[in-house]
Parts: structure tokens; sequence; C-alpha cells
């Protein structure tokens, strides 16, 4: 098994990093040591492989551990080099070269090239790839569906060829999904790679100690620049007021995903509070299989019914803002500025029930206890429910942890529950519609539209914007899409957010990215 390479002082900082992290237990403790940057998580990762991941909180971790192609330039969500060089398209839109980055290495000492680009995206794709089911599931394969074949031209050009124009293609390579994984250690740990992960970025895996740490340390050798900090370690800490009391007590350095309410908390000198403005969109999904939501003017009556405007003033503090339909405004360009909220008519609801005679609906509503954007779910559960019950729906609430509550929601809501909370945060206007709102995208088909929406003329635009090369036209079928999907009403739209994170004075050089990602490369701690 690889071991990571330390130097001495290296081994000492992070041996007396974890003894300090074990012993937090209470909110008077000693200060975290220097050169090892502490984050607090929102939950335990599901895995470290970033091809059978889903959330955000994984992909925080998985983005200093792996490198792809190409990456999202600082503060933007614009596309630049990474392990690619240079890149050429096809005039077609359908031929993709690359030319690789010489020199690199995987952190188990094997050599990035054309061929390990080829098998990972052929492990992903191929279902005959012998390592395929072995350490699959790839939920977001999706992203990848227009690639037809993956080739290697020479050791340092990779070819890929599609089936038909792919607008997101360079940014969808940007997302984690296309982070490149060493074969090697694929094929040494099979299944339990995800425990065991290797991949090129500025940090190297060390230690994964379930429900309390994940630890990486300083990659010496990568090949845009060491790291800052020479270990950084990653805490679950579910609970959003542990969470706190472990940022104000020195526990950790940073605290990303800072409930609303306890912002004020570090408003001193001896803290720093930084927001940042992505494409993000909190709703309910609604079950339009089976249950009360079948009937549109169900699923409308509960848009109608919530007061999404003192969720967004008095739930999160004036953090978010309400959200009118399924694209976020944070793209600007595709998303439909004339489209209005559902506003708060509990009258309203209360007519489009008894128009359905539907009477005390009985609804089984799944909430997280924490999650990936999810703005402090259970104080907006319990919120929701006591609007809904106020024009007569039935509500009862089933909690649970956030990967357990993915494994709930993920397989579809269809003999489970009516609705569910979720979050996303994606880089491109095409990913969150073509993976929740298509036909295609049931979950037995491999994609995440739990509540079983299903609207041929919304299949038909999203199709066309997906492969349409014309920003202008591209944005004209998203705003089309987004009018339907609101009047449809698949689900409860509810708030966008600005994100944020905390950190102690004495960490430098943090920031958050549009993306959603955490960058730490740079991050130092005195």
């Amino acid at each position: 098994m690889f071991r990571p390479r330390l130097t001495r002082r290296g081994l000492g900082v992070l041996t007396a990093a974890l003894l300090a992290t074990s012993a937090l237990t209470a909110p008077a403790m000693a200060q975290t040591p220097p050169g090892v940057l502490v984050v607090g998580q929102i939950a335990e990762p599901q895995a470290l492989d970033p091809h059978a991941v889903t959330a955000v909180n994984d992909f925080r971790i998985l983005m200093n551990v792996y490198d792809g192609l190409v990456r999202y330039a600082p503060g933007t969500l614009e596309v630049e080099p990474a392990l690619a060089t240079a890149w050429e398209i096809s005039d077609d839109g359908l031929v993709y070269d690359f030319t690789l980055r010489e020199g690199v290495t995987f952190h188990d000492g094997t050599a990035f090239d054309a061929e390990a680009v080829v098998w990972n995206f052929e492990r992903m794709l191929d279902e005959d790839h012998p390592m395929h089911e072995a350490t699959g599931p790839f939920p977001l394969s999706f992203f990848f569906s227009a690639v037809q074949v993956v080739e290697a031209l020479d050791t340092h050009t990779v070819r890929f060829t599609l089936n038909e124009p792919f607008a997101p293609f360079l940014s969808n390579l940007a997302y984690p999904t296309g982070l490149i994984v060493s074969p090697a250690a694929v094929a040494e740990h099979g299944a339990d790679f995800g425990r065991n992960p290797s991949g090129t970025g500025p940090f190297q895996f060390a230690e994964w100690r379930s429900n309390e740490r994940v630890v990486v340390t300083r990659n010496e050798n990568y090949w845009d620049g060491t790291a800052a900090s020479e270990a950084v370690i990653f805490r679950p800490i579910t609970d959003a007021n542990t969470r706190v009391a472990e940022m104000l007590s020195g526990g950790i350095d940073v605290m990303v995903e800072v409930p609303p309410v306890a912002l004020g908390q570090f408003d001193d000198p001896g803290f720093s509070i930084v927001e940042q403005a992505g494409p993000h969109v909190w709703f309910l999904i609604l079950n339009m299989r089976e249950g009360p939501f079948t009937d549109q003017r169900v699923r409308q009556a509960a848009n109608y019914a919530i007061n999404k405007e003192a969720l967004v003033n008095d739930v999160l503090e004036g953090t978010a803002t309400v959200a009118a339909g399924p694209t976020p405004p944070a793209f600007a360009w595709a998303h439909n500025e004339e489209l209005d909220p559902y506003p708060y008519d509990p009258d309203r609801a209360r007519e489009l029930l008894a128009e359905a005679g539907v009477e005390s609906p009985a609804i089984t509503f799944y909430v997280t206890e924490g999650g990936s954007g999810m703005l402090d779910p259970v104080p907006m559960g319990t919120a929701m429910q006591a609007d809904l019950a106020a024009v007569g729906f039935d509500v009862t609430i089933e909690t649970y942890e956030w990967n357990t509550f993915l494994g709930r929601v993920n397989p579809g809501l269809e003999g489970r529950a009516d609705m569910a909370q979720m979050a996303w945060m994606t880089n491109d206007p095409d990913t969150l519609p073509f993976l929740t709102l298509r036909t295609e995208a049931f979950p037995e088909d491999g994609g995440f539209n739990s509540g079983y929406y299903s609207n041929a003329v919304v299949d038909d635009l999203l199709e066309r914007a997906r492969i349409s090369t014309d920003q202008d036209e591209r944005a004209e079928l998203y705003r089309e899409m987004q009018e339907i999907v609101q009047e449809d009403a698949p689900w409860v739209f509810v708030a966008n957010w600005v994100q944020n994170a905390v950190h102690s004075d004495r960490v430098e050089n943090f920031t958050l990215e549009p993306s959603f990602f955490l960058l730490l490369r740079d991050v130092a701690k005195n």
C-alpha cells in the first residue's frame, strides 16, 4: 500500500495535529498546530473516488487530491488548462484533441499519460471495462454521454470523438467527474479505491478514519507548485452547533457552510467571514409517480403555501434570495429574468386543493440533518411543515443523516416519500435540468430525476440546448424550459444561496470559488 512521503518535521507536525484533533471534545481546546489546516466539513465523505460520488461535500476533498485535463480559472467558471496544456476542437464540434502536460506522475509514482486518460474514461463509460463493475457505479457519467470514443494518439495526445456536438463538454471535464485517477491504484485496491485514492493533485492521501478525519499531505512534486500547508485534515462534524463551537474554540481553522443564525458569532477580529455568489438552487422534489403530487394543482398549491420570503429572511438570515425556477440567476445569460417566484398565497393554495378534490393530503417529507448546500435544513423543514399544515396538508417529517438521506432520495421517491429536500450547485446551466428534469434521467436510467417529472416538450428543449453551439439559441431554449417547468411545478422552488465560510485569523489566502469547490493549495496557516 502506498505511504505518503513526509519529512521528519512534517511527520511531527502531522502527528501533533492528529493528536490535537482527536481530543477535540469540549469547547476549550488548544489551537491546532501551524502548517496543518483543519477544515470542519458538514458530513463524512461517501468515497474519495471522483467518478463514484455526487456531493459537493466530497468534491471539497477531491479537488485537492486530483487534477482534471482542465479546471476553472480562479474566481470564475471559465475553463483553463490543467493536465492538458492545450486543445483543439474540430469545426463540427465533434473532435477534441488535448495536448497533455509532460513529466507528471500520480501520487503512487506511476506516469500520467494519454493511456491513463483513455483508461479513466473507458472505466466510466465502457460496461465491458474490467474495472467498470468492480469499482462502479458512476452516477455522473451522464456528463460524458456524448463521448463515442477516447483514443491515445501518442504518449501526450488524447482525442475525444463525440457522437454529437455537446456544448458543456469542456465545463464537464473541469467538474470532479472529469478528475483523473491512477489506473494502477484502482487495479491494486479495486472496490476499496474510494478509501485509497491516488491522483496528481497538490495533496496526497494519508489517512481516513471513519467519522473522525480524512488527512492529506503536501505533494512535494506537484507540477503547479507545492502547497502552502504541510497537511490538511478534513473533519466531519455533522451537527451545525458543534461545528460552530469547534470554530469558536480553535478546534478547526476553517468552517464551511456557516449556519446563517451563527454568522454574528464570528463578527470578531479573530475571524474572517468569506462569501461568494454561485449557481445554487434549493428546492423540494415532489413525487409525481404516486400520491397527491401527481396532480399539478396540488404541486402548485405547495408552491403557494410555503412562505419563502420568511424562510429567506428569518431562517436563512438574508443569506439567500427566493428562487423562481430551476435555473439560478448566477447563470445570467440562461436565466429567465421575466419569471417571478410563486408568491406566498395560502388562500390560492386552499383553492387549488379544493379544485383537485384533495382534503388533508398525507405527505411524507424527507428532511436531512445537513449536507452540501442544504442551508439549515431542519429549521427550514419544520417551517415548511407548518406552512403546508396551515392550508390543509398533513405532513410527516422523516429526518436522516446526509449520506443516508441521499441513499433514500437518489433511487427515486416512488414507494418512499412524497417530498424531499434537495440542493444543487452546478457549474453550467445544462447539468441540473439534464440530470434532474428529463424523462431519460429517471433514477433507474442512472439520473437524478427522483420525482419522475416527464414533459416531452421540456425533453426536446433540453436536448436541443445541450447540442447547440450558439449561446443565444441556447439561452432562448433554456428560458422557454424554465417557463414550462415553473408552471408544471415538479419542485417547490425555494432559494438561491450565497455560499459562506469562516476562518481564523491564523489562516491566509483563503477564498471561496463560484464553483463551490474548496481549493486549498495556496492556503497557509501560521
